[in-house]
């Protein structure tokens, strides 16, 4: 009985794929006035069409997709997030980011780098939950996801790299230059044009969330996660903020609460953090894990 061919089989694929339709296109003769034309490009390989204002859809959705196809390819289950400021510097740089600081600046400068430890602790952080290599499901939990640039995200993905694990970093494209970190695993990196999508993907994996001092992009990430779990959107999972001083100073949650404009519970969504035993003795606690 001669081989039966695949192609002739019930449950084989009778449409080409979009790979091979492309190849496909190769052959076409390009020497004519209608090939040569950008209407006749596929659409999914005509760039200037996907950039169209009304493709945003479209544009969503991709952005959407990829992340999530790569990651769960990937083998990652679950991830912690971990936010903070883009400008603290390292420990062994704190002293050189002082001296660098010209009149006015320095102060700022001096103030910074007084929070060094916090790029100290995210980094002691990544790296003991890195050690654990916790598998379950066959899927990797708590992979160290931070957004893939300087200072405590760098932090966090160094401490991961340095306990010779993999992380994520989940960068963005913006008007000034911004680029990944070196310690961010390259099949790992991932760029957004949209801030929404981005913030999306942090959350979608989180199983707990590590809060550093930081900017204004600390505070919506760390707000909306807040906004989340307060309105029942999302269910609950360990939020830890870290710089009791710092938070304190530049917000009152108390305040808020005495105002009536949230819940005096609602200052129980986050635990309060210092270093990084504390953060994962919380983590193992909510989840009955081993420590």
């Amino acid at each position: 009985m001669s081989e039966k061919d695949p192609d002739r089989g019930l449950g084989s694929r009778k449409f080409y794929p979009a790979e091979k339709e492309a190849e496909f296109s190769k052959t076409t003769p390009q020497s004519t006035p209608q090939t040569q034309h950008p209407a006749y490009r596929l659409a999914f390989q005509d760039r200037e069409f996907l950039l169209r204002e009304e493709l945003r859809p479209v544009r969503f959705q991709l952005e959407l997709l990829k992340p999530e196809m790569l990651l769960d390819e990937a083998g990652v289950g679950s991830t912690l997030v971990m936010y903070g400021s883009a400008r603290i510097p390292s420990p062994e740089r704190a002293t050189e980011f002082v001296a660098a600081a010209k009149g006015d600046k320095q102060a700022v400068a001096e103030r910074l780098a007084a929070k060094a430890k916090y790029y100290q602790i995210a980094y002691d952080l990544a790296r003991m939950v890195s050690e654990k290599s916790i598998v379950e499901d066959g899927k990797r939990q708590f992979v160290i996801c931070s957004g893939g640039g300087p200072s405590i995200m760098e932090a966090a993905n160094r401490g991961a790299s340095d306990a010779g694990a993999e992380s994520i970093g989940l960068n963005i494209i913006l008007p000034h230059e911004q680029a990944p970190n070196a310690y961010v695993t390259p099949y790992l990196s991932l760029n957004f044009h949209y801030f929404a999508l981005r913030k999306m993907h942090f959350l979608l994996r989180a199983r707990a969330v590590a809060v550093f001092p930081g900017g204004f992009g600390t505070f919506d990430e760390f707000f909306e996660l807040l906004t989340l779990i307060q309105t029942g959107k999302m269910k609950p999972i360990p939020i830890l903020l870290f710089g009791k001083d710092f938070w304190s100073r530049v917000i009152d949650f108390e305040a808020l609460a005495d105002e009536g404009t949230i819940n005096h519970d609602d200052l129980k969504l986050f635990k309060w953090c210092e270093c990084a035993a504390d953060a994962w003795a919380h983590i193992a606690n909510f989840y009955d894990l081993d420590r």
